[in-house]
């Protein structure tokens, strides 16, 4: 006769294999999912054309303005990315209080607004009937459907990306190294200059890098803002939504542009985070 007891042994690994088995099959069921999801689009952007295509549609005369104008502004947002966007990291990391976390949180706003009410957002900040319109207007300056309606509105989507990885570096620095160095004399900014920004260099290039992208890719805020003029705001989202309704070879081109330079961002920057 069997042994119940030991029946019921044998019984429970087994069902613990089974259940074991279907968790793996289900999850990576789930996974496979998700995963053709990202790469099928990505294959279908590069493996439909030919490099005769692609070429030739690079060829097209909004590329090029577009590509210098998207340069020159991402940059120009870059640089006032970072140099307002440290010094306001580094005040939020070393600041705990209940309103300077609503500040933190609010800088972080621009992430979760969908592009179109970030177009309206700059419209009735900086517009003519704006906030700031009539004091701009008395001075001579229109900003909407110009360069630097393009540049803030880059600023204002990418911004938050920069400032999140700053003070998230900035909170994990030892505050007994910056002790030793204010005790051996070091002025507040040569502290901050010498040895704040070397120790914390590779986050904030990291951080850059991601707000560089999210500026290179900003398409809704632009249009409403700035609007999709041919050699003065048409940047390359601009671009491809503009190839899109008449060549789609010309926009495949340049979608493939944006994907290697962002796929190349990703890899820099996490080889940056393992250095």
């Amino acid at each position: 006769m069997s042994d119940p007891v030991s029946g019921a042994g044998g019984a429970r690994p087994r069902r613990r294999r089974v259940e074991g088995l279907a968790w793996s099959v289900a999850g990576g069921g789930l996974s496979a999912v998700l995963l053709l999801l990202v790469a099928l689009p990505v294959a279908g952007l590069v493996f439909t054309t030919s490099p005769a295509a692609l070429w030739q549609g690079l060829r097209d005369p909004m590329v090029a303005p577009a590509l210098r104008l998207t340069l020159a502004t991402t940059m120009a947002s870059l640089a006032l990315v970072i140099g307002c966007g440290t010094p306001l990291a580094w005040v939020l990391a070393r600041r705990r209080t209940r309103a300077w976390r609503f500040v933190e949180t609010f800088v972080q706003l621009p992430v979760v607004l969908p592009p179109a009410v970030a177009g309206v957002a700059l419209l009735l900040a900086f517009g003519r009937r704006g906030l700031l319109g009539p004091v701009l207007a008395s001075v001579g300056v229109g900003l909407p459907f110009t360069r630097a309606a393009v540049v803030l509105a880059e600023t204002f989507v990418g911004a938050p990306f920069y400032v999140q990885a700053a003070i998230a570096v900035f909170r994990r620095l030892d505050p007994d190294i910056l002790l030793v160095a204010r005790t051996l004399g070091a002025s507040r900014p040569r502290v901050f200059f010498t040895v704040v920004i070397p120790i914390a260099r590779a986050s904030l290039a990291g951080g850059a890098a991601m707000s560089w992208a999210r500026a290179l890719g900003e398409f809704g805020a632009t249009l409403m803002f700035a609007g999709n003029l041919g050699g003065r705001t048409q940047t390359l989202p601009l671009a491809i939504y503009t190839a899109l309704e008449s060549d789609l070879r010309t926009a495949q081109s340049l979608s493939i542009v944006l994907l290697v330079v962002a796929f190349a961002l990703l890899v820099t920057i996490r080889l940056g985070t393992r250095a």
